[in-house]
Parts: C-alpha cells; structure tokens; sequence
C-alpha cells in the first residue's frame, strides 16, 4: 500500500474502468483522476500496475470513502481488507473521527470492518448532495 501520486491517475482511471461498466462505480474523467489523484491509497503489483485503490475525500466534519475497487484476480486475497486499514490509519492520522461511503453492493466488505447503515443526513452536506437517487446506494458510516 502507498499513497498515489499524481502520476498515476491515469493507472487509477484504467483499474476502475471495468466497475464503472458494471455500474459498481460511478464514472468519472481522467482529469478528476489526475486532479485528486492523491485521495488515493494504492495497491501496486511488482511490475508497478495498480491492483487496488480507495480514495479518502476529506470534509470539514468528516472524511469519504469513494472509488474502491480491487482488480478482479486480486479479490479475496485480503487486499481491500488492507485498503480499508490504511484509509483508517490515513483518517485517523487527519483527525477525522467519522467515515463515510455508499455502495450499490451488499456493502459486506465495509460491514465487516465496522461499517453500520447510516442516513445520508450525517453525512457531509456537499457529499451526501451529490449522490445520485437513481443509483440506490446504501451508505454506511464508520466511526474511528
């Protein structure tokens, strides 16, 4: 796990490009990749491909999980486990004592590392405005 650079938003766009299609991910421009590219924690193989990302949005009154996706011959070895953690250690070292996310998923993942279902209104204001009612995301809060 490292933190991403700004360099690498392109590797961050191409890894989360199969989930969009699926409509796990909402689709986002290179430009956002490139621009907020050190949100980013990664996951990177040997051969410096990206395997996984999470970013960590921070708002005045809490932080935001977003973009979470684990290349598919990478999932359960652990690593989003792994991604997860370090977003803590991240939000804790920033003195953010609330996450949030939504997901389309079952949400098992973040409900395993302490997540619970939350109302939208706890949320950050600019976040929890900005997603999108046709996508029925569950959000779910963590506090650290």
């Amino acid at each position: 796990m490292r933190p991403a650079r700004q360099d690498d938003g392109p590797a961050l766009a191409a890894l989360s490009r199969p989930f969009v299609r699926t409509g796990a991910l909402r689709g986002r421009p290179l430009s956002l990749y490139l621009a907020q590219a050190t949100d980013f924690l990664v996951a990177q193989a040997p051969d410096g491909s990206l395997e996984g990302c999470l970013g960590l949005r921070e708002h005045p009154t809490a932080g935001v999980l977003y973009n979470f996706c684990v290349a598919p011959h990478r999932q359960g070895s652990g690593m989003g486990g792994r991604l997860l953690r370090a977003a803590f250690g991240r939000a804790r070292n920033r003195s953010l004592a609330t996450l949030f996310t939504a997901t389309t998923g079952s949400g098992r993942l973040f409900l395993r590392h302490g997540f619970a279902p939350a109302c939208p209104s706890l949320a950050p204001a600019a976040w929890a405005r900005s997603l999108d009612p046709g996508r029925n995301a569950l959000v779910l809060a963590r506090a650290l």
